[in-house]
C-alpha cells in the first residue's frame, strides 16, 4: 500500500518516503516504525506492540524507542512539542493522527528490471536464550539457572550485531521437550543458546552451548565448574565468559555463510561479516580489504550504523599501530563514527571508534568518556576495554590502566587482539617503573602475535631502562621491521600523554635502547 498524507507519500512496497516528490532518507528501523504507525492509525499502538513488531521482542530501552519516534517525527517535519502527526498518548503509547488516504502501490517491475531503490541491510540474525535446565533435582534451585539465562540474554541484548528474543518468548519452552529447529522456526531465529546447571553441596557445574538451528550443529560448547562461595559472583563470572565466547562464534558462522553466497547476491550484512573477518587479522593489507567491504556495505545502506562504526575503528587501528597517518586518517574516522552515532547513539562500537579518534588527537578526557560510554552500553566489549586501558595509561592512571587491561584479557582470552591487551598491560607496568614485569608482559604479547608494534615498543623501552642492550637491540630491530617510520620525533608528536614526565620517561627508554 501507499499512504498519502499532507504532501508526503509513504510507499510500503518501495520502502520509500517522499515529501513533495523528494525522497526523505530514513533508517530501515525508523521506516518500519513509521509504516506500522500509519497502517495502525485507527488505534493507539503500545510500546509492547512496537517492540514486538519492530524489534521482534528484543529488549529495547526507552531511550532507543524514543530516538526512533523522534527520527520518524523529524522526517515528517513534526516534533515532540507540536505532535502534529505522531501523538504520544501518556501511559498508553503512540498514535498516528494525520489524515491519510491509502491506495494500492504501483505494480512491481517485471522480472529482470533494475531495482528502483538500493537494497538495505539484511535483517541481523536472531538468537534465543533458553532457560538453563536445572539438573540438581531440587526445584528450589531453578532460580540459579534462570538467573544465568537472563543475564546472558540481557548481556547479548546490549550488542548491536543480532536480534535477541525477549525472555517472555524464549522461556515459554522451559520444561518442554521441543526440538531446536521447531523453536527456531517459531521464534524466527537462527541461533539458540541452551545449557544446564547441576548444583551439589557447595559446587556447581554449568554447561552451555550455542547451536545453529539451520544446520542442527553445535558451534560452541563449554563446561564450567566452580565453588559457590559467592553465588552472584559466580553467576556474573560465568555470564561474562559465555557472552564473550558467543559473539565471535556467531561472527565466524555468519562469515562462513556469506562466503557460500554468490558475490553478486551479497547484502550489507554479508559484507560487514566479511569485513570483520579481515578486521580481526590485524594486518595493513587485511584492514585495507575490510575498509573496501565496509564502504560497499555503506553504499547499499548509507545509514548502516554498525558498518560506519567498524569503518571508523578500522581506520584508527592503523593509526595506533603505526601504518596509517594521523593527519589524513583521523578526520575520515571521526566523520564515520559521528555518522554511526547519528544512526544509533547506543552503538558501543561507534563510541569506541570516536574515543579512539579523541585519544589520538590528544583529547584524553573526551576519549575516556567515550570508552566509558561504550562499556556502559556493552560491558563485555573487550576492544573498548583495551582502548580504555590504553587511554588510562596516557592519562597518568597506570594502576587503573593495568586493571582495565587485565579485564580485557579476562573478557576475551581467545581474542585476536589479545596481544595488544598484553602490550597495554606491559606499558602500564613500564609507567610504574616495574620494568621486569613490563618485559614479561611484552614477551607474552609477542608470543601471541610477533608482528605488532606496541609490544616491541614496550620491550624496547623497558630493556633500555634496565640496561639490557642485547634485548633492546632485538626489540628495536623488530620494531623497525613492523613500524619503519618509528623515531623519537614520531613518539614525541604522535602519542597523547597528559603528563610531560611520562612522555620524557618513554623517550628516555627509547634513547637508551638506541633509537634516534
Amino acid at each position: 500500500m501507499r499512504f498519502l498524507f499532507e504532501n508526503n507519500v509513504l510507499d510500503g512496497d518501495r520502502r520509500e518516503l517522499t515529501c513533495a516528490g523528494t525522497t526523505v532518507p530514513l533508517q530501515p528501523q525508523v521506516f518500519d516504525l513509521l509504516l506500522y504507525l500509519v497502517a495502525e492509525r485507527a488505534r493507539v499502538v503500545s510500546k509492547d506492540d512496537l517492540i514486538s513488531r519492530i524489534w521482534s521482542d528484543r529488549i529495547v530501552s526507552d531511550s532507543a524507542l524514543n530516538s526512533r519516534i523522534n527520527a520518524a517525527r523529524k522526517a515528517l517535519g513534526d516534533d515532540g512539542t507540536t505532535q502534529r502527526l505522531i501523538k504520544t498518548i501518556p501511559r498508553k503509547g503512540f498514535r498516528f493522527v494525520g489524515d491519510v488516504r491509502a491506495e494500492a502501490s504501483a505494480k512491481p517491475a517485471p522480472a529482470g528490471a533494475a531495482p528502483s531503490s538500493p537494497r538495505v541491510v539484511a535483517d541481523r540474525p536472531g538468537i534465543a536464550v533458553l532457560a538453563f535446565e536445572n539438573m540438581s533435582g531440587d526445584p528450589a534451585q531453578d532460580y540459579f539457572g534462570d538467573g544465568i539465562s537472563e543475564d546472558i540474554l540481557t548481556a547479548l541484548s546490549k550488542q548491536r550485531w543480532f536480534i535477541v528474543i525477549a525472555r517472555n518468548s524464549s522461556f515459554t519452552y522451559k520444561g518442554r521437550a521441543v526440538h531446536i529447529k521447531q523453536i527456531a522456526e517459531e521464534l524466527g531465529v537462527r541461533y539458540i543458546v541452551e545449557g544446564s546447571v547441576r548444583k551439589v553441596d557447595n559446587r556447581v557445574r554449568i554447561t552451555a552451548q550455542l547451536n545453529d538451528a539451520t544446520t542442527g550443529g553445535h558451534l560452541w560448547a563449554e563446561r564450567y565448574d566452580r565453588e559457590l562461595v559467592d553465588v552472584f559472583a559466580v553467576q556474573d563470572e560465568i555470564t561474562e565468559r559465555i557472552v564473550a565466547a558467543i559473539e565471535p562464534q556467531i561472527h565466524a558462522a555468519e562469515n562462513f555463510r556469506t562466503h557460500r553466497k554468490p558475490p553478486a547476491s551479497l547484502d550489507a550484512w554479508d559484507l560487514l561479516m566479511q569485513a570483520l573477518s579481515h578486521y580481526w587479522r590485524i594486518t595493513p593489507q587485511d584492514h585495507a580489504v575490510a575498509q573496501k567491504l565496509l564502504e560497499r556495505a555503506i553504499g547499499i545502506d548509507p545509514d548502516y550504523g554498525q558498518a560506519l562504526a567498524v569503518l571508523a575503528a578500522s581506520h584508527m587501528f592503523g593509526v595506533h599501530l603505526g601504518w596509517a597517518e594521523l593527519a589524513t586518517t583521523a578526520p575520515i574516522a571521526e566523520n564515520a563514527a559521528l555518522a554511526a552515532m547519528r544512526c544509533d547513539h547506543e552503538n558501543a562500537w561507534a563510541h569506541a571508534a570516536l574515543g579512539s579518534v579523541c585519544f589520538s588527537t590528544s583529547r584524553l578526557a573526551e576519549a575516556l568518556s567515550e570508552f566509558e560510554q561504550a562499556l556502559a552500553l556493552n560491558p563485555n566489549f573487550s576492544l573498548a576495554q583495551g582502548y580504555y586501558a590504553l587511554a588510562l595509561s596516557y592519562a597518568g592512571r597506570s594502576g587503573d590502566s593495568f586493571e582495565a587491561a587485565q579485564k580485557a584479557i579476562r573478557l576475551s582470552p581467545r581474542d585476536p587482539s589479545l596481544a595488544i591487551y598484553y602490550g597495554i598491560a606491559g606499558y602500564a607496568r613500564f609507567t610504574e617503573r616495574r620494568y621486569d614485569e613490563a618485559i614479561a608482559l611484552a614477551r607474552e604479547a609477542i608470543r601471541h602475535r610477533g608482528d605488532l608494534t606496541g609490544a616491541y615498543r614496550v620491550l624496547a623501552v623497558s630493556a633500555g631502562m634496565t640496561g639490557d642492550s642485547a634485548l633492546a637491540d632485538m626489540a628495536l630491530g623488530e620494531l623497525r621491521r613492523t613500524q619503519p617510520n618509528i623515531s623519537l620525533d614520531w613518539i614525541a608528536t604522535q602519542l597523547p600523554w597528559v603528563n610531560d614526565a611520562d612522555r620524557e620517561h618513554y623517550l628516555e627508554g627509547f634513547r637508551r635502547a638506541g633509537l634516534s
